[in-house]
């Protein structure tokens, strides 16, 4: 039985339309070689639309191969963004808010 190694992606900073393509060109790489992906959020200090659709994208192509994306360290812009949008459900990752985060 092959077990799934878990790859790691940390954003720091924006994910924003300025940032987009550039964290895309070093995501998707992964994504082709990954099953499982884990993607540290805990950084990023500005998300924009550009930046969820990212995420969507992400989950699609993991899907797509049978692998699974997990959303990790939700930061407090992550979590607006999710939140006003209603995507949280979306991406049925577990969200533990700190008391920081308020």
């Amino acid at each position: 039985m092959k077990t799934a190694t878990a790859c790691r992606f940390d954003i720091d900073g924006e994910m924003t339309i300025y940032t987009a393509a550039d964290t895309k060109a070093r995501l998707m790489p992964l994504l082709a070689q990954c099953p499982v992906l884990e993607i540290d959020l805990s950084k990023v200090s500005e998300m924009d639309s550009a930046g969820l659709q990212l995420l969507i994208l992400a989950k699609r192509e993991c899907a797509q191969r049978n692998g699974d994306l997990r959303l990790t360290g939700h930061s407090p812009a992550v979590l607006e963004i999710l939140d006003l949008c209603n995507m949280m459900p979306y991406f049925g990752d577990p969200v533990v808010i700190s008391s920081q985060a308020h």
